[in-house]
């Protein structure tokens, strides 16, 4: 028997593993490293296929830039590429005779809380920055001016009026999932609705079939018709720490050496918000190892295929049981302690779904969530969190739908959202609804550590007090000995199974 550290929440937890568990590691990081400003411009100026930017410019034209706030990968770093990136872009503009006063960043954050001035400031490096005198616009979900899109074979959509009064629009964003990134930065600047809708993907990183990819494919269509659209889309590394656990967790060896560092024992006596603050400030670095531009579906997708090849976890066949620790920080930036609707949504409804060829977990299989699963919502800023869950306390899913259409009309909600106070009032069922495509796959989800069992059972899952007595229950439901992995997470690899 060996023991493998996982986080859960700001905790350190020990699973005890045998020879016959299956201990999912991301692969090494690549060996090479990219010249962000170089490959951008490279991708500016040789497309995939179509029309280069210089081709699709004017000089003194009118340019909207579409970005994303860093929400994903989880955990962020603090060496990012994508401020350089954006700089380039910016820079290659205004050689091409677009300057920056003519040019609009659009920050399109879906239905997360709006971005603060010092979070806005940083999508560009410190001193270009400082030098922008172009617009910074953050779209409004729920404004009443957004313009109306003719999509084919689907149900109304409306998109923010900096997407449609410009020139070109060009979409610059990492290769995350089919719906973030590409045309999903598109989708991401759309009506409340049209973004709920996006969210129930069953495998955010398998275009085909999906209607989600549908959707956005729809999107970019519809914008094309007014304005030229390019795209540019990374392909990004996982975080990595640096210092002392800088091989952990790609390397088996950093495993031992973590779980037998003083440190660990010192770190476990400490108050939690003390923990989550040193994880948050553990220097990690995050690398761009290519670049692709084009029409920003074709770009995203070429990015997407190398990036799930690049980070993918290879697994023969789906497990009968997989534990999953649940880290400190939430799916959305800017970055929230989580709550029970946003553990799960990170769990079941991002890192379930990063798999190909085939579900991870066997049809009626079971998960073990390693978190302790709490009752604690932040005061105003997880209000609209607070409504679904008391909506699930009081009625379980019956009583949703009623609950979401009135938090679609809250004018209370919808004035702190424009003011930055909180997510949009639909997040939350958005970020719920993403859940459902695990859900109705697993036999059962155990939470193991659970703290209280109550807010565990609101979900449907079932509490346990650790690991051990998780996967015994999951031995019971396999019918015997159950086929068990462990993901190191995070950062989240996607999950080749069968391939």
């Amino acid at each position: 028997m060996r023991r493998v550290p996982l986080l859960s929440g700001s905790r350190i937890v020990h699973v005890q593993v045998d020879d016959e568990t299956a201990v999912l590691l991301p692969p090494p990081p690549p060996a090479h490293a990219l010249d962000e400003d170089a490959a951008v411009r490279d991708a500016l100026r040789f497309p995939l296929g179509g029309a280069r930017v210089a081709e699709l410019v004017r000089r003194g034209s009118r340019v909207t830039i579409v970005v994303e706030p860093p929400a994903l990968p989880v955990p962020g770093a603090t060496l990012d590429p994508r401020p350089r990136a954006l700089a380039a872009v910016v820079a290659e503009l205004s050689a091409l005779g677009v300057p920056d006063a003519r040019q609009t960043l659009l920050v399109a954050g879906g239905l997360g809380r709006r971005l603060p001035r010092r979070e806005l400031e940083r999508l560009l490096p410190p001193t270009e920055a400082r030098e922008f005198r172009g617009t910074v616009v953050v779209p409004d979900a729920a404004a009443p001016d957004l313009v109306p899109l003719e999509v084919a074979g689907g149900a109304p959509v409306a998109v923010s009026r900096t997407l449609v009064d410009t020139d070109l629009v060009v979409v610059l964003s990492s290769a995350e999932t089919i719906v973030r990134g590409g045309p999903g930065a598109l989708l991401a600047a759309c009506d409340a609705g049209t973004i709920h809708r996006s969210s129930a993907a069953q495998s955010l990183v398998r275009a085909s079939a999906e209607p989600a990819w549908r959707l956005a494919l729809a999107v970019e269509d519809a914008l094309a018709a007014g304005a030229p659209l390019y795209g540019v889309s990374l392909v990004l590394d996982h975080p990595r720490l640096t210092g002392r656990f800088r091989n952990f967790p790609h390397d088996p060896a950093s495993l031992a050496h973590v779980s037998r560092s003083p440190l660990r024992r010192l770190y476990s006596f400490l108050p939690a918000g003390v923990r989550r603050t040193i994880l948050r400030d553990v220097p990690r670095t995050l690398a761009a190892v290519a670049a692709f531009g084009g029409v920003p579906s074709d770009a995203h997708a070429e990015a997407l295929l190398r990036a799930v090849e690049l980070r993918g976890i290879e697994l023969d066949e789906p497990l009968d049981a997989l534990v999953l620790g649940v880290p400190w920080i939430g799916p959305h930036f800017p970055r929230e302690p989580l709550n029970p609707i946003t553990a799960a949504s990170l769990s079941l409804g991002f890192a379930l779904r990063l798999w190909r060829d085939a579900f991870p977990i066997v049809d009626g299989g079971t998960l073990v969530l390693v978190h302790s699963l709490t009752r604690s919502f932040a005061h105003r800023l997880q209000d609209p969190y607070r409504a679904l869950f008391e909506a699930l306390s009081a009625g379980g899913e019956e009583g949703v739908a009623a609950s979401e259409a009135e938090a679609a009309l809250d004018p209370r909600a919808l004035d702190a959202y424009r003011a930055g106070h909180a997510c949009h009032p639909l997040l939350p069922y958005a970020d719920w609804a993403g859940c459902a495509p695990a859900l109705s796959r697993l036999g059962r989800v155990v939470v193991a550590g659970s703290r209280d069992a109550s807010a565990a059972r609101t979900l449907g899952f079932v509490p346990s007090h650790s690991v051990s007595s998780a996967l015994e229950m999951a031995h019971g439901v396999a019918g015997g000995r159950a086929r068990v992995g462990v993901l190191l997470s995070p950062p989240y690899a996607p999950l080749l199974v069968g391939s």
